[in-house]
């Protein structure tokens, strides 16, 4: 198992903090052209410092630098920096950054250590901790992946006050999802907005993850309870060709996904409002403009489809979520109901 250490300054100490993990020696700090302004140096510093050998990559943000051309260009970049397999790679960023990072240590000479540094509240809360890798293709989202363990996950809460107040709303989603996971009383924490220190919800977020994920790392049972608003909200997002972010099109989904449940049968109690609720205090949007039939369509190429079986996790109340199979051929008719 790894550590994930969370705490305020942790950006100067990255070169200390990987070395009580890592040999030092050559690294690749992958980020993208927003973070690197901001955080690229202090990275960079802190590693030299530490004895480390780093060289830096820079890749253009937002979700299309996901894809198969730049992990080709980033696997090139790596054996032209000389990496081997007792040196490793940083990724210094968001969802993206983390995943396609991720993705690139899991397959460069068959593995090479990453240390993830989440400076999003998303990634802080769920991308950058449970070993998750993936690049999307033109007909969905993490389609090609793998599983790759970080030897180290540095979150400094303090890279969260540069955020855009879309980027922190979109991280609040994945945030309220763990309380309607698991946690009545971290969804009652967030319930009226993003508290004013995150650190406590990133600790407890990263806990309840950790702690399934040490179950079941594969994804094989109770980890897919972790998509909660994901089977939907992929598809909005593939239906917006990407520019809505994730955090928003989760948000959709689990409002959608808390609807479903009542429809199915599976909610004891129907918390839809409750969800709906808090998802607009954080300012999230909770719904989304695109027909039954072409979330249908798009929702049909989500990875945890199994044949002609769609597994959705559905909220039986805050707190307590299920695993509900349910056959594609009625997906059409669920969409229809869910987006009304």
């Amino acid at each position: 198992m790894y550590d994930v250490l969370i705490e305020r300054g942790l950006l100067s100490a990255v070169g200390a903090k990987s070395a009580e993990v890592l040999s030092p020696g050559r690294t690749m700090v992958v980020t993208d052209e927003h973070v690197a302004p901001l955080y690229a140096d202090t990275v960079l510093t802190s590693l030299h410092r530490a004895g480390f050998d780093p060289a830096l990559t820079v890749l253009p943000a937002g979700e299309s630098t996901k894809c198969g051309t730049q992990y080709i260009a980033l696997l090139e970049k790596m054996a032209e920096a000389g990496l081997t397999r007792s040196d490793c790679v940083i990724a210094l960023g968001g969802g993206v950054i983390g995943d396609l990072v991720g993705f690139a240590a899991a397959t460069y000479l068959r593995g090479i250590a990453v240390v993830q540094i989440p400076t999003t509240l998303l990634a802080a809360v769920d991308s950058s901790v449970g070993g998750k890798t993936a690049i999307d293709l033109a007909a969905g989202k993490n389609l090609v992946g793998a599983f790759h363990r970080p030897v180290r996950v540095l979150c400094d809460p303090d890279t969260l006050a540069t955020l855009p107040p879309e980027q922190l709303a979109a991280g609040m989603a994945e945030s309220i999802k763990y309380g309607v996971l698991f946690d009545q009383s971290l969804f009652d924490l967030l319930a009226h907005g993003a508290p004013q220190d995150l650190t406590e919800t990133i600790s407890r977020c990263v806990a309840l993850k950790q702690a399934v994920v040490s179950r079941d790392f594969t994804d094989r049972g109770e980890r897919q309870l972790l998509n909660l608003g994901h089977t939907f909200g992929h598809a909005i997002e593939a239906c917006s060709h990407y520019r809505i972010l994730h955090g928003e099109a989760v948000a959709i989904g689990m409002r959608m996904a808390a609807r479903a449940a009542v429809l199915l049968g599976v909610a004891e109690l129907d918390c839809t409002d409750a969800i709906t609720d808090a998802l607009t205090a954080a300012g999230l949007p909770t719904r989304a403009e695109f027909t039954a039939a072409e979330l249908t369509a798009a929702a049909l190429h989500d990875k945890k489809r199994m044949g002609d079986t769609l597994k959705l996790v559905l909220p039986v109340e805050i707190g307590h979520c299920a695993l509900h199979p349910f056959p594609v051929d009625r997906l059409g008719e669920l969409m229809e109901e869910v987006c009304r």
